[in-house]
C-alpha cells in the first residue's frame, strides 16, 4: 500500500472536514465539532494570509491522512515555531508511514521557515500516539498544564465580567 502526501488545496476542504470530524470521534469529542465547511476554507485560504495550513495523505485517491499546524511566537528567541493542531490517520491505514511522514512534512517546512520547534498535544489515554511521538524524540513537558478558557466564561471575560 503506497501513499503520497500533499499540501491541502482550496477542493480539498470537504475531505479536511471530515478527518477532523474521524479525528474528533477517535477522542470521543465528535460532539464538539462545529466547523463547517466555510470554517476550514477561511482557516486554510483566507486572503492574503492563511492562518492555518494542512497536508494531506492520499492512498487509493483518497485522504486517509491529514496534519494541520499554524505558527507561533516564541518570545525567548524572538523566533517562530509550529503548532500542530491536528493529526489523524485513518485506522487502516496506521502503521505504515503516513504519521511519520506528516510530521517529516511540517518539520520540513517550518525549519524552511526558520521555526525552531514544533509543539502539540496528546489525550493522556492515547498510548499508541504517545509511544509513537516518543520514538520520534518529542518529549513530555511536566512543568506546564494547558489551560482553556470557552464558552460562557470565556465570553464574560471579553464583555469584561471577569
Amino acid at each position: 500500500m503506497t501513499f503520497t502526501l500533499r499540501d491541502a488545496a482550496p477542493n480539498d476542504v470537504p475531505a479536511v472536514l471530515r478527518l477532523v470530524r474521524g479525528l474528533a470521534e477517535y477522542e470521543n469529542l465528535l460532539h464538539h465539532v462545529t466547523a463547517t465547511e466555510a470554517d476550514i476554507r477561511r482557516l486554510l485560504f483566507s486572503d492574503p494570509r492563511p492562518l492555518a495550513r494542512a497536508a494531506l495523505a492520499e492512498a487509493d485517491g483518497q485522504a486517509v491522512g491529514i496534519i494541520l499546524w499554524f505558527h507561533t511566537v516564541g518570545t525567548f528567541t524572538g523566533r517562530l515555531g509550529v503548532y500542530v493542531e491536528d493529526v489523524f490517520v485513518e485506522p487502516a491505514w496506521r502503521g505504515k508511514g503516513i504519521g511519520l511522514a506528516l510530521f517529516r512534512h511540517v518539520a520540513q517546512a517550518a525549519l524552511a521557515e526558520d521555526c525552531v520547534c514544533m509543539e502539540w498535544r496528546v489525550l493522556t489515554w492515547n498510548a499508541p500516539a504517545i509511544d509513537f511521538y516518543r520514538k520520534l524524540g518529542a518529549r513530555h513537558l511536566t512543568d506546564w498544564h494547558t489551560m482553556e478558557l470557552r464558552g460562557a466564561a470565556f465570553a464574560q471575560l471579553g464583555a469584561g465580567n471577569g
